[in-house]
């Protein structure tokens, strides 16, 4: 009978850490449900179901994550939104 013999393998792994963050948008008393919707379309790229419910989810608990990934993608769209009036933040 042949002894048992072990294969180890090593797997080397590269982590790439990205530093995700997210665009807020804030409730505002001023901007209509529509223009922020068409907003949202416009510069997020939101299909319009997604813009109507992050503008909902806006309404009614004053603020949404409406696009998340790296700062460098999020701040046009920050600075594009701001230009609209909107209140927004990148966190």
């Amino acid at each position: 009978m042949a002894p048992f013999t072990e294969l180890e393998e090593l797997v080397l792994e590269e982590v790439v850490t990205v530093d995700e963050k997210k665009l807020v948008l804030y409730n505002d008393e001023v901007n209509t449900f529509d223009f922020v919707i068409t907003s949202l379309m416009d510069v997020c790229n939101h299909e319009p179901l997604q813009a109507e419910q992050c503008t909902l989810i806006v309404h009614y608990n004053g603020k949404c994550a409406v696009k998340q990934g790296e700062f460098d993608k999020l701040e046009p769209m920050c600075t594009a939104l701001l230009d609209r009036g909107l209140t927004a933040e990148i966190q």
